[in-house]
């Protein structure tokens, strides 16, 4: 039952990764670490498909040795939060406790994301 969950879960993250792939908004590396993780779990095949992909396998493994993250992601995973940020301030005109709020997320996600060692591509 959960090697059963664990492949439904990375095959729904997996989906996720390669939609974000596409969309600036949303995440891709977050999703295809899940879903690696799920398919440790679950499927040893997908994992080494997923781990061996010509695109993420690098990304993927570096996050796996090392918990590092490439300098451009990094740049990359920031400018998406200031953009989202910024989206969403002019969109859904919160009061100024839920902009500092949601800033403050944002700003500590930026944060974990810098302060990871920077990973050769």
């Amino acid at each position: 039952m959960a090697r059963t969950l664990f492949l439904v879960l990375g095959l729904v993250f997996t989906a996720l990764g390669v939609v974000g792939a596409f969309l600036p908004l949303l995440p891709t590396t977050v999703f295809l670490i899940l879903a690696a993780g799920c398919f440790a779990r679950s499927s040893p095949r997908l994992e080494a498909w997923l781990m061996d992909h010509a695109q993420f396998g690098p990304t993927l493994r570096a996050w796996r040795e090392h918990r590092a993250i490439p300098r451009p992601a990094k740049v990359m995973a920031c400018a998406g939060m200031a953009l989202g940020f910024v989206v969403f301030f002019i969109t859904a005109h919160p009061g100024a406790w839920l902009a500092l709020i949601v800033a403050a997320a944002l700003g500590a996600c930026a944060v974990f994301v810098v302060s990871r060692p920077s990973a050769s591509r």
